[in-house]
């Protein structure tokens, strides 16, 4: 079983933000890390039970390789005059300790589209809702375990990684949330009142 955390729910809920520049130290083990994302992924609920949520964890090598890629593939897309910037918030994330990659399985949602046609058209919008719960958990997890991270899209880059990690061609890429240590401090959020956006009724 992984190390405790002294750090509550809430407090992470509290204090998870985006950290965009994250090093390569590590407060678990590689093995806690992998029996973390596995409970996770174990655990998620998913509309009518379909798990068709995948992670990939990279991790050293892996974890620097994925952002190579991305590097290598934003520097044919993004304009000259962007490329210094974009090339220092990729460093900032291949800098880090390891990348969690988000996919969906393309398979499996149109197979339950098949199984209940009724609700063909809401499958892939809950895959996405189920994904969502897979990313916000891992984060918030990270964060109770002192890691700093983020979440990005860098979804260009599908067929790039499938090939390299000879992922299933079903798989869809949704998100990858670069995580390590965090070595800078997050912007000052701006908070819309929460009256506005909560209400209670007895």
């Amino acid at each position: 079983m992984p190390v405790t955390t002294e750090k509550g729910l809430l407090d992470a809920i509290r204090d998870r933000r985006s950290i965009h520049t994250v090093g390569k130290k590590s407060p678990l083990a590689d093995h806690e890390l992998e029996q973390i994302l596995a409970d996770i992924v174990k655990h998620m609920p998913s509309a009518y039970n379909s798990q068709s949520t995948r992670l990939v964890l990279l991790l050293g090598a892996a974890h620097e390789k994925f952002w190579d890629i991305v590097h290598d593939v934003m520097r044919a897309v993004v304009a000259p005059e962007q490329l210094d910037a974009v090339s220092a918030r990729l460093g900032g994330f291949r800098g880090g300790y390891g990348t969690v990659l988000f996919f969906e399985d393309q398979a499996v949602i149109e197979s339950f589209q098949q199984k209940f046609p009724a609700n063909q058209d809401k499958f892939p919008v809950w895959a996405e809702h189920t994904n969502a719960m897979h990313q916000y958990a891992v984060w918030v997890v990270l964060e109770a375990y002192g890691y700093g991270a983020s979440l990005q899209h860098y979804n260009v880059v599908e067929d790039r990684v499938k090939a390299e990690w000879k992922l299933p061609a079903t798989w869809r890429l949704v998100a990858q949330m670069p995580f390590g240590s965090p070595e800078n401090a997050p912007r000052d959020k701006q908070i819309q009142p929460v009256e506005e956006r909560f209400k209670v009724f007895k």
